[in-house]
């Protein structure tokens, strides 16, 4: 994975250090998303740059913590899905990676571990350090669709953990992540951080995507990699990932929003030459709007209460999120018949958000997965 990064941060927003809230925060990241970002995104989807300076500048808006309260301000999820979703308007690789660092965070602050929510995580919100999630592999371990892959048993003053995780993203020689392993000899799991440049952590290189090379995504192999209690975000786990459960999913949204979004972008830009032809096709742009709006009305009302348990906020945070994949994939195909040959281009930002469309319906929980735990969910209100 190429690491180097050729833009900087605007100067036109660069000048001031101050985190911004609210309006002003979407305002900023929308200009730096449409700016450096919009220059960079062609060579992070397909020449692999990671944009590093992007996401610390992002961290340095405020974009990375407004969902996470720091005393003076209250935790606020809509804005944060809605910073993410200008990010991946733009970019939706870039847009993931800020879920990844985000997420991260919720591990950490939710931990209650000192050691995980004191200075760490400050600098974690700010963007001086990145994190990420290897969540995929638990997550789909706890709906039944896999095993877990890391193993841990208990030594002194922690645990010593092995195994391999085919490929976690927004990762670096100085980054961290949040992961899961069986305990031996026991019934149940730990959650813990790892960190890329410890001993026993090995990050080996993943085979090529079709889109978001630049998410610095890699296998990870731990060898008796030391798990002490600094880093132990949960043990138990299982109740742990069932209390933030809806915030990781609702995190998520914030990159299927955006990538609809820009689709339906790019579908008015050809309107003025190609609508009276256009019009003839399906899932129009005003039509796509009005369903995007919808849905994200809806979202913002399910991310006032993000740790809600109860099983009919389950279901209607997983039909959100499902919502906001098959939303992506329409929007985007969509763009790409309104845009025509244009956007057969390789280098058409359509083309691009079409594979990016792609990645938001796989990525976990997938569109099966959602649709998976919909139905187990669902099927616990009829009569036994």
């Amino acid at each position: 994975m190429e690491v180097l990064e050729r833009t900087a941060a605007s100067p036109a927003i660069a000048e001031t250090g101050d985190t911004l809230t609210g309006e002003a925060l979407v305002a900023a990241v929308r200009a730096l998303a449409d700016g450096p970002l919009a220059e960079l995104a062609d060579d992070i989807d397909r020449r692999g740059i990671y944009p590093k300076s992007i996401l610390q500048r992002l961290g340095e808006l405020g974009a990375l913590q407004a969902h996470i309260a720091d005393g003076a301000r209250p935790a606020d999820y809509g804005l944060a899905i809605r910073a993410m979703t200008e990010v991946s308007r733009v970019c939706g690789a870039t847009g993931f990676m800020v879920w990844c660092h985000a997420v991260c965070g919720v591990y950490m602050e939710q931990s209650g571990n000192p050691a995980l929510t004191g200075e760490r995580l400050a600098l974690h919100n700010q963007g001086q350090t990145l994190g990420a999630t290897g969540m995929s592999n638990p997550m789909k371990t706890f709906a039944g669709i896999e095993t877990l892959l890391l193993h841990a048993r208990k030594v002194a003053g922690g645990y010593c953990v092995s195994g391999t995780l085919p490929w976690v993203s927004n990762l670096g020689p100085d980054h961290y992540f949040g992961a899961v392993a069986d305990v031996e000899a026991a019934a149940g799991e730990i959650m813990f951080i790892v960190h890329c440049d410890a001993p026993g952590v090995e990050l080996r290189n993943c085979p090529s995507f079709s889109a978001m090379e630049g998410t610095n995504t890699w296998a990870v192999r731990l060898t008796d990699y030391f798990v002490g209690e600094q880093d132990l975000v949960a043990d138990p786990v299982r109740p742990f990932i069932g209390r933030i459960r809806a915030a990781f999913i609702l995190l998520q949204t914030g990159m299927g929003l955006g990538v609809a979004q820009g689709a339906i972008d790019s579908m008015w830009k050809v309107e003025r030459q190609l609508g009276h032809v256009n019009e003839f096709l399906e899932d129009r742009p005003d039509e796509l709007q009005a369903e995007l709006d919808d849905l994200t009305a809806r979202i913002m009302g399910l991310a006032l209460t993000p740790f809600g348990a109860e099983r009919e906020f389950l279901v209607d945070v997983l039909d959100a999120r499902a919502h906001a994949s098959e939303l992506a994939l329409r929007a985007a195909q969509s763009a790409l018949l309104h845009q025509g040959a244009r956007g057969y281009l390789m280098t058409s930002d359509v083309q691009r958000r079409v594979r990016e469309s792609h990645f938001v319906a796989i990525v976990t929980p997938a569109l099966k997965h959602l649709r998976k735990e919909i139905a187990r969910l669902s099927a616990q209100e009829q009569p036994q």
